[in-house]
């Protein structure tokens, strides 16, 4: 018997031999990649079509982006709209993940990048903590992103993500790195009490990945909140850039390990509902 993670507890569940493993199919499963930055210190290193090329190499049909700048994002995007899904980061100037919400006109800047680009989230974005935050600056963000119908894509714990749904019940949450380091207790929790909220798996293939099996309260976490999980990859250095065939290989390590209904959402079946675009093998080579 295996056991699913509902809240905080685990609950014996039926065996999931029926259903195969995703297996080798693996190897060749079109990918959604849900958290990618292309920022400037990429832009010489790795032009708009070097990214586009790696996509095509590691079979990653589609991506959101957003960077910092947001001009980052549009380059992606201009050259390959048919692979970008773009979203708006407040990040820009001076103003990085320590201290933006500081920044003066930070609602007007967000207002007119989304009005000019069709960006479909706003994010990803820090929020350290709740004590001393722009309470005011996150619940305009919040009411924003629900009037659009986009999600926001935050990077912090659970406080902010309760934060979220406490101002804008209807809105949608990409937990970026699922919570970093939150255990899949806590995000099962979350996620039992927030139909809305989703992750990405960023920087998480170690956690995940157990030796040659799958950490098993991971497994439990995944294969209940299938239709919550997306793959990503964070290349918020160059570093992950020169990793990026490596970082996707080891998502497929852990992908090959679910069965195939379960890692067919996570790898793109989740990301495909939640921004309306098909994600299909034959967007790899296109632009």
């Amino acid at each position: 018997m295996r056991m699913l993670l509902i809240g905080a507890a685990f609950v014996l569940a039926a065996p999931a031999a029926a259903e195969p493993l995703l297996g080798d199919d693996a190897k060749t499963i079109p990918i959604f990649d849900a958290h990618l930055h292309y920022s400037e210190p990429a832009w010489e290193p790795f032009p708009p079509e070097t990214v586009i090329a790696l996509f095509d190499r590691n079979r990653v049909a589609m991506a959101l982006v957003s960077s910092t700048p947001d001009d980052g994002t549009i380059r992606l995007w201009e050259l390959a709209p048919s692979r970008v899904v773009p979203e708006a980061r407040p990040y820009h100037g001076a103003w990085d993940t320590a201290n933006w919400m500081s920044a003066p006109g930070m609602l007007a800047y967000l207002g007119e990048r989304l009005a000019k680009y069709p960006h479909q989230g706003i994010g990803e974005f820090h929020v350290q903590a709740m004590e001393g935050a722009n309470r005011e600056l996150l619940a305009e963000i919040a009411r924003e992103a629900m009037a659009r119908g986009i999600p926001v894509h935050v990077h912090s714990a659970a406080e902010p993500v309760r934060f979220f749904f406490d101002t804008a019940p209807e809105i949608t949450v990409i937990w970026a790195h699922a919570g970093m380091t939150a255990k899949p207790a806590e995000i099962g929790e979350m996620m039992d009490r927030y139909p809305q909220l989703y992750a990405d798996t960023s920087i998480r293939n170690n956690d995940i990945l157990q030796g040659t099996g799958l950490d098993p309260d991971w497994e439990a976490l995944l294969i209940h909140h299938a239709d919550r999980f997306m793959v990503g990859t964070d290349t918020w250095v160059n570093s992950q850039w020169e990793r990026y065939d490596r970082i996707i290989a080891a998502s497929r390590l852990w992908l090959a390990r679910l069965p195939r209904s379960v890692a067919e959402q996570i790898a793109y079946g989740n990301a495909q509902r939640l921004f309306g675009r098909e994600v299909t093998e034959n967007l790899i080579g296109r632009r």
